[in-house]
């Protein structure tokens, strides 16, 4: 790590510090910026990452993308360029030195803007790479989001300066060395930006069952070429994809409500309990009900100490 990023680094940690006053994630005065804080390394995360750009200023993290993992740090940064479940784990933290992390979200629509004013060439008809990547981190990124969350000490320069600033990030990231994969998500009728309209399909209706053929149609494709591209993008098959969702909205629903291992299996979409207590303890390493026991006792158990 060069001296320059090493000193931006340090003032990013503690701008994120003075707005983070627990751990968790957090939303900020910028609608599309949001800070993360852990004290402790985590236990793996289920979730789903929106297009963003992720850059840990304290700390390490690890992401799983099916069987592929992404590890990054402060001198890297991290970008998903379409929505993407994944298992996250921050694995460096501590009390004395938490772990601190920048989260902006962005649109296929703010992506095109960029490309249009840049006059920036993305082909077509490349085929699409991994929605998800890591770089290295460079001082001319660092400086625009360091002057973006400086923003939340005067609000009231956000509503005009955090869009020009957002853009600016958003192209240097696009200068970056995987900014073609990034750009290919905004052209319509690229093979990247058909296949991210069959993940929108898919996350809308991941409860629904459907046809191979039915998201091939979306995507106005053969269904190996559906099958060989959606699996380039998120590293797994549009079936795979769709089960990820389902168990991490089934393991939502058992924590957020009282109801059973039924109940929840069949509002995401199952039709068999125990094919779906299968794939839970596979996916989870225990069965539904023991899960989310030890889930609220790992709960009350941080919030007693």
């Amino acid at each position: 790590m060069s001296e320059l990023i090493y000193k931006q680094q340090i003032e990013l940690s503690e701008l994120i510090n003075c707005h983070t006053g627990r751990d968790g994630a957090q939303t900020t005065a910028i609608p599309s910026l949001y800070f993360a804080r852990y004290s402790n390394i985590t236990e793996p995360n289920y979730g789903v990452y929106k297009p963003s750009l992720c850059i840990v200023a304290q700390g390490t993290k690890e992401v799983l993308l099916s069987e592929e993992r992404f590890r990054y740090s402060p001198i890297d940064y991290l970008i998903s360029s379409v929505n993407l479940p994944v298992t996250a784990q921050v694995t460096e933290a501590s009390f004395e030195v938490p772990y601190l992390a920048f989260i902006l979200e962005f649109t296929p629509s703010e992506i095109l803007s960029v490309l249009r004013e840049d006059r920036m060439e993305v082909y077509k008809k490349e085929n699409p790479k991994r929605g998800m990547y890591v770089s290295k981190m460079d001082t001319s990124l660092l400086d625009a989001v360091i002057r973006l969350v400086r923003l939340l000490n005067n609000p009231k320069d956000i509503p005009v300066l955090a869009p020009l600033i957002t853009k600016e990030i958003i192209y240097r990231v696009l200068q970056g060395e995987h900014g073609a994969t990034l750009g290919q998500i905004a052209i319509e009728g690229s093979s990247a930006n058909l296949i991210s309209d069959v993940i929108e399909h898919i996350m809308i209706n991941y409860e629904k069952s459907f046809k191979i053929e039915e998201l091939a149609e979306i995507a106005n494709m053969s269904v190996s070429t559906l099958h060989r591209h959606f699996k380039e993008v998120t590293a797994m098959s549009p079936i795979q994809f769709q089960k990820r969702l389902r168990l991490q909205g089934a393991r939502h629903l058992l924590l957020s409500e009282s109801i059973d291992a039924t109940e929840a299996a069949f509002r995401v979409g199952y039709e068999s309990p125990s094919q779906f207590s299968r794939e839970y303890s596979r996916m989870f390493g225990l069965p539904p009900k023991e899960d989310i026991n030890r889930l609220k006792e790992t709960y009350e158990q941080r919030i007693r100490a």
